[in-house]
């Protein structure tokens, strides 16, 4: 789009704007388009912080039927310096030839100015657009998120219902896969401190009085121990590091355990561990990035026999099934004979 007029900047110009941009010398420059070049028409120095002399400094420079170009230095810098607002004005009652010419000129002036010190650029056709409330304006306009389409709105929706996990203290969602109390932070703790292997077991129970899961029991413990560790009257989540020999490797392998009592315990806890395990897990598979090998659900702590573990941790592979055998037919007598086919033509039937 660049130099599509063949409009340019003479030298004096990219004097003025490499002055502009190395210091403070300038706050607001306005330039035109005269015999077929881009001038410096005025130039203002800065006495005041860049919104306190905006308006006084700007509106004087517009012309209500001559288009113009003006660049306003903020008080602002980036990396290349400071940060310049730069202002196209083109009025509704220029001609149409001038629209034209400033519209297919302008990212030719974008060019030569810099287009890296320019932070903000604003197309006005009135004042009002012009002044330091239209500039705010603006920057509120494109601060707000910009207006759907209804397709569009619907995705956005969708995200937001999208199954999110939480480990904080004070956030709990409702999901579709279930209800997702948050971790206390004494358990969050514990469970870091099992991923580090730092600890090999940690018992947690969950709260629906306070709607949090609580930390329970970090007893350091072996397979053999397993089966005290389960309540007898009362749900909980469990975590094991199960260390053992597999094939002749030495394999630490974390296993999740959900003790659920039977009908030794109430109607809503046995709701409640349900709805949350899910999600539960969820959290701790993917926020506290613990790798579970094994889920295990067991009514009592008399089923964590070492075989029962070690099975469930690997279970047997069947290489192959036995092929169908056919069933052998009556021995002795063949039976009656049968006709299989239809007599020929011409044949006597008996």
């Amino acid at each position: 789009m660049s130099h599509q007029t063949g409009i340019q900047a003479g030298n004096d110009v990219k004097e003025v704007f490499a002055s502009a941009r190395g210091g403070e010398e300038y706050r607001v420059l306005k330039i035109v388009i005269d015999d077929e070049q881009l001038t410096v028409g005025t130039t203002r120095k800065a006495s005041k912080t860049w919104d306190q002399e905006y308006d006084s400094l700007v509106l004087p420079l517009l012309e209500d039927d001559m288009p113009c170009y003006i660049v306003y230095r903020l008080d602002s810098c980036n990396n290349q310096g400071y940060e310049w607002v730069f202002l196209a004005w083109t009025p509704d009652r220029s001609s149409v030839r001038h629209k034209m010419l400033y519209a297919a000129t302008r990212a030719t002036l974008k060019k030569e100015f810099g287009g890296g010190h320019i932070k903000d650029e604003i197309f006005c056709t009135t004042k009002d657009e012009m002044t330091l409330s239209g500039y705010k304006k603006y920057l509120t306009s494109q601060a707000a998120p910009q207006p759907l389409t209804a397709a569009e709105q619907e995705l956005q929706q969708i995200k937001l219902n999208e199954v999110q996990t939480d480990i904080g203290v004070d956030t709990k969602l409702q999901t579709l896969q279930g209800v997702a109390f948050p971790i206390h932070k004494d358990a969050v703790a514990a469970l870091q401190h099992f991923r580090d292997k730092r600890i090999n077991y940690v018992q947690l129970e969950v709260d629906s009085e306070q709607e949090v899961i609580r930390l329970c029991s970090t007893e350091p413990t072996e397979v053999k121990d397993l089966p005290m560790r389960i309540p007898k009257e009362s749900p909980r989540y469990h975590f094991f590091l199960y260390k053992h020999s597999h094939e002749g490797d030495y394999l630490e392998s974390t296993v999740f355990i959900y003790s659920m009592p039977g009908y030794a315990c109430s109607i809503r806890d046995r709701m409640m561990y349900s709805s949350c395990k899910n999600t539960f897990i969820n959290m701790v598979e993917k926020n506290l990035q613990i790798e579970i090998e094994k889920k295990l659900e067991i009514d009592n702590g008399e089923e964590l026999t070492p075989d029962f573990l070690y099975e469930e941790v690997h279970p047997k592979q069947h290489a192959h099934k036995q092929a169908f055998a056919k069933p052998k037919g009556p021995a002795g007598k063949r039976g009656v004979r049968r006709i299989t086919r239809p007599p020929a033509e011409g044949d006597e039937e008996d």
